[in-house]
């Protein structure tokens, strides 16, 4: 090996030994955490039976549950964002994303649940007073909000780091990619944890690489979009205008899911916002049509004014640009949605790579350090 090489491969461990020792932790953190993210919705009610699954007998009603959150809440005028149910399933979940409770969070609105047969109010909670939304402020911001995020989205570019310089010094040179991956069976100690090590770390690459690209995008938007506009430009966004005419009561939600299904009979709707009963927004929908990559975040969005039932405006992935294409992927690639339910297992899985990573990359550094005394003793 010629001395350039050496002098570089020192750098590159030097770079990989204190990025594993000295943030290990917090990537073991942030795959944990993001583990049981994966799943969140699902498991969330196993910490609040209030909310537990419940089957329904019949259709449910959305014009019930806006009246059912406008009288629970009458003091909350800015309107609300429902999320569709499950297909037979009884309870919806509703967020207030401006609450005054929470005014100086990032996010933190307030979630209730309601019966769609019956309209009854089954819990109210701010985000963060639930155990997973706990979790999620936990793996996304590290509970330090608008500064998390840019810690969080750091931590993922340092994370590709320590991947790529693994990987790095993995590397074998011509003629000898069979050594490189050999696992040497009845091996000593130090050869099973380098062995495992090894291993671990060539099967985390591809998902640890998506995972802090993904990560990092998601959470410093204002450092990315610039970043992604200097090869793609971003398409402009809608600003649909709706006219009062106050003299017209809103449409019921209802009627507004039935237009949509009409114009769009292949997709899904995910989420409607429902303005404020004395408000001249619009309903807006997201809507799920085929070959969308997102399932809790879809990339067709659609304004209708809320007394006329006029389509104000539509954006759908035709209008958008390779930036944008590369943005709708960040969500669906970061919880693995994209690839439907073997991909969210494989992102669950892959996050306890940091840990397996974490512990034989501990154990390599003691080994080697063992072995440099012992050798300096004998020297």
């Amino acid at each position: 090996m010629t001395s350039h090489r050496q002098a570089l491969r020192t750098r590159w461990l030097r770079l990989h030994r204190w990025l594993g020792l000295g943030l290990g932790v917090w990537f073991v953190l942030l795959g944990l955490t993001g583990s049981a993210l994966v799943f969140y919705p699902d498991l969330e009610p196993l910490f609040d039976a209030r909310i537990a699954p419940r089957p329904a007998a019949g259709p449910i009603l959305m014009e019930r549950v806006a009246q059912a959150l406008s009288q629970a809440h009458p003091q909350r005028t800015g309107g609300w964002r429902i999320e569709l149910p499950v297909p037979g399933q009884a309870l919806v979940t509703a967020r207030y994303l401006r609450p005054a409770e929470t005014a100086g969070r990032h996010f933190a609105p307030l979630l209730v649940t309601v019966d769609g047969e019956t309209g009854e109010v089954l819990a109210s909670r701010f985000w963060g007073q639930t155990v997973m939304t706990w979790l999620f402020d936990l793996h996304y911001t590290l509970l330090l909000d608008e500064l998390g995020h840019k810690a969080v989205a750091v931590a993922g570019l340092l994370l590709m780091a320590s991947t790529l310089s693994g990987l790095w010094l993995w590397w074998p040179r011509p003629g000898h990619l069979r050594t490189a991956l050999h696992f040497k069976r009845d091996a000593s100690a130090p050869r099973r944890v380098y062995d495992l090590h090894k291993w671990s770390g060539l099967i985390a690459v591809p998902f640890l690489l998506v995972l802090g690209l993904t990560g990092a995008v998601l959470g410093w938007p204002a450092v990315a979009d610039p970043v992604i506009a200097l090869f793609s430009a971003p398409t402009q966004a809608p600003q649909p205008v709706s006219q009062a005419a106050a003299a017209l009561p809103r449409l019921p939600v209802d009627a507004v899911l039935q237009q949509l299904h009409a114009q769009w009979p292949d997709g899904k709707v995910r989420w409607i916002d429902v303005p404020g009963p004395a408000a001249s927004a619009p309903y807006r929908a997201r809507v799920r049509l085929p070959g969308d990559p997102g399932d809790r975040f879809p990339s067709t969005v659609v304004w209708i004014h809320a007394r006329t039932a006029e389509v104000l405006a539509v954006r759908t992935p035709a209008q958008f640009s390779g930036g944008d294409v590369f943005k709708q992927w960040m969500h669906p690639l970061h919880s693995g949605e994209a690839f439907g339910l073997a991909g969210r297992v494989a992102v669950c899985a892959s996050g306890v790579l940091p840990l397996l990573l974490g512990v034989t990359g501990w154990l390599r550094w003691r080994h080697k350090r063992r072995a440099l005394r012992v050798g300096l003793t004998r020297g």
